[in-house]
């Protein structure tokens, strides 16, 4: 949201800046903002997050929230309450931010900035997911608003961002049942440490957690002694992911106890390996 430098921004800015510290520090003498256009107050809002703190925006909603309710419906009112949601997200504050998002989407329902409306909605899930450790809540959140973004506004400028982090987060959400997958595996718990690989190779195969998670299936079975679903998993993983590591490792675990990797049994992963060749699973 770009800052405006044209004559009638420096002209608005600096008759309110003026005005305010011509009265001093104390709140109690401060003009009234009825004395005031709302074009010259929604631009002192946007001086102020310029050239203010952005992690404490107080100044600048303090500007931009009083354009509406001093002149509700107006054009400066429905620019007031998106730079609110646009502020209220650059300083963290996620759950304001939604609010005010979502209140722009349900007064202005058909307005040009509707688009970026809800992408800022989307923002505040997306933006807290390294922030809520293991509770995976707010990222299925994040996924949900992210694809309103993208099938909503497709031909949007936000879309494409919409999209790109929309793969961040799913992959996300992949890479947290490997953190428990991989834990359970190291304590010995093997059939847990499976039920979590097998979620990532069923539900977020397109992820780039997919090769691991084959790996560590035969890693797990190798160690419950059930050989034809860890050579399938090694079957999978050299069909699709031939080039990465984590073949080269399932196929050293593989040779160690005289296996190789090819799809054996009548087994989930068997399916999964005959999906694969068919060309209808990746």
């Amino acid at each position: 949201m770009a800052l405006g430098r044209s004559a009638a921004f420096r002209v608005g800015s600096l008759v309110l800046v003026a005005a305010l510290a011509g009265c001093g520090s104390s709140a109690s003498r401060e003009p009234p903002l009825e004395n005031f256009t709302a074009e010259q107050i929604y631009k002192r809002g946007e001086y102020e997050l310029e050239v203010g703190n952005p992690r404490r925006p107080t100044q600048a909603l303090k500007y931009f929230s009083a354009v509406e309710r001093l002149y509700p419906y107006s054009e400066w009112a429905k620019r007031g309450l998106i730079m609110e949601a646009y502020t209220q997200h650059r300083a963290k504050q996620y759950e304001e931010a939604r609010a005010s998002a979502q209140r722009f989407l349900d007064t202005y329902p058909g307005d040009e900035d509707a688009a970026y409306a809800k992408y800022l909605l989307a923002l505040s899930y997306y933006d807290q997911i390294d922030e809520v450790g293991r509770d995976q809540g707010l990222t299925y959140q994040a996924l949900q608003a992210l694809r309103e973004v993208i099938e909503q506004y497709p031909e949007s400028d936000y879309a494409r961002s919409a999209m790109l982090k929309f793969d961040l987060a799913f992959d996300h959400l992949a890479a947290k049942e490997m953190e428990v997958g991989r834990y359970y595996l190291k304590q010995g718990h093997y059939t847990a440490a499976i039920n979590r690989f097998r979620i990532v190779v069923e539900q977020f195969q397109t992820t780039t957690q997919t090769p691991e998670a084959l790996e560590r299936l035969v890693e797990a079975y190798l160690a419950l002694g059930i050989t034809d679903e860890a050579q399938t998993a090694g079957a999978i993983l050299g069909h699709n992911f031939r080039s990465s590591p984590f073949y080269d490792d399932a196929f050293r675990l593989l040779k160690k106890q005289g296996l190789s990797p090819e799809a054996k049994g009548d087994n989930w992963l068997a399916s999964v390996y005959r999906q694969v060749i068919r060309g209808e699973w990746m």
